[in-house]
């Protein structure tokens, strides 16, 4: 820097001269721009931050949206990372090594939901990590401030984030149910009682009620075809009621009598009377124990929660 500014002060004083002797040399002082840091206007375009796709639109509970447009950064050892709601999260490496690392760990996606709760924040499509994409969970607790308080990578380009604030401390603060319009309300009701009634199968509640999240924002539809996996549904037919089980049971049993005549045709043996006796038991069994018990007990979907 000294010997940039002794360079500058030196053409200074070329300039109150005025010009020299013809055939003098003119002095130029370039000074060599900096490669070093994370959005220098000299670094190449492909070595920049640059995201996959535009985050989600803003939802969930109103009093969260305050955090919108707000970054809060953890520095751990060499890295900082900064969490952005709504937005992305990143990380940067605090060294001045040439290739020293700067990057995107997550794009808000969607939220995660489970007992009836908004209990995390879901940010995927990071940058790529071998054959897929680094994501992060942020997980919201209640705080004094707000806060980034932790970071770690329980899996292979698979971050944890832990925020804290005060909008979460109040026990309904990330209830789910008070903040969907009241269409929406109205057909979780419906849900619950027809559960309650047994006219859906737990798979089917859970599957509907997905796809209200998702209508109302929350989720984000799947969008390929492990998707069923990710849900916890990795096997067979997933029947969302009664009745459509009850038919495809005759379905198959009307198939298992047209298997077992083709066989009696060709003269193969087979165990008729077991596969029959067995069918029919699975037919029979229902009526024999009696009704269904009611379920009972507060589901926690009063409209009037605070």
């Amino acid at each position: 820097m000294a010997a940039v500014l002794a360079c500058f002060l030196l053409l200074l004083g070329f300039a109150a001269r005025g010009p020299g002797p013809a055939g003098a040399a003119k002095m130029k002082v370039v000074e060599e721009p900096n490669t070093f840091g994370l959005n220098n206007p000299f670094l190449p375009q492909t070595g920049r931050l640059q995201p996959k796709r535009d985050p989600s639109p803003v939802s969930g509970p109103g009093h969260l949206l305050r955090l919108s447009g707000k970054c809060f950064s953890l520095v751990e050892s060499t890295y900082k990372y900064e969490f952005c709601p709504f937005h992305n999260v990143t990380q940067h490496e605090q060294t001045f090594r040439w290739n020293a690392y700067s990057g995107i760990l997550g794009i808000w996606h969607e939220w995660e939901i489970a007992n009836s709760s908004f209990v995390g924040m879901w940010m995927r499509d990071g940058d790529s990590c071998g054959s897929r994409s680094r994501q992060t969970k942020v997980e919201l607790t209640c705080g004094k401030s707000d806060r980034l308080a932790q970071v770690s990578e329980p899996s292979t380009c698979v971050y944890s984030l832990t925020f804290e604030t005060p909008l979460v401390c109040h026990p309904h603060a990330l209830l789910v149910y008070p903040v969907l319009p009241e269409a929406l309300q109205q057909r979780w009701d419906q849900l619950e009682q027809d559960l309650a009634e047994e006219l859906i199968t737990p798979q089917g509640h859970a599957k509907r009620l997905r796809a209200l999240f998702e209508e109302a924002g929350y989720l984000r539809a799947p969008e390929d075809s492990d998707s069923a996996w990710q849900e916890g549904v990795s096997w067979g037919q997933v029947f969302e009621t009664l009745e459509s089980c009850s038919q495809a049971h005759k379905e198959l049993s009307k198939e298992v009598k047209r298997l077992q005549t083709l066989l009696t045709q060709h003269g193969i043996h087979h165990a008729k009377a077991a596969g029959t006796s067995s069918s029919e038991r699975l037919g029979q069994a229902a009526p024999t124990r009696g009704p269904p018990a009611q379920l009972h007990g507060d589901l926690g979907l009063h409209r009037n929660t605070p």
